[in-house]
């Protein structure tokens, strides 16, 4: 079976996703606690994510949280979205707060700006 991977641009994390399956599907063996899968046919919004590289086959979602604006900015839902090459994506609304939470046990993100400053302070 053909599986591609999908990063989550916030995290760097990534995911295997097969074309057979949508994005959300592969994004909960993350194993991320609290991911909100709503629906899970594109009619709530709760899922929603920008795809910033790859390329992608889409099913119809809600005009109500996926405007043609929307769409055309590849501001897409994840339970609607079918990877069809490696994806980089953004999660946005609801589903960022638990998505792009660090992990248990995970080293604290280091803040480049202060790690700069630092090393200047020599």
């Amino acid at each position: 079976m053909i599986y591609y991977t999908v990063q989550i641009e916030e995290t760097g994390e990534s995911f295997r996703c097969s074309p057979s399956e949508s994005l959300l599907v592969g994004m909960e063996r993350l194993g991320k606690k609290g991911i909100p899968v709503g629906c899970r046919g594109g009619g709530c919004g709760v899922c929603k994510v920008e795809i910033t590289a790859g390329t992608y086959v889409k099913r119809v979602m809600s005009r109500e949280y996926v405007s043609a604006e929307d769409e055309a900015a590849d501001r897409v839902l994840a339970c609607r979205v079918r990877p069809s090459s490696d994806i980089t994506l953004k999660v946005l609304g609801k589903m960022a707060k638990n998505v792009c939470r660090p992990q248990e046990g995970a080293p604290p993100p280091v803040s480049l700006w202060s790690a700069a400053a630092s090393s200047n302070e020599g």
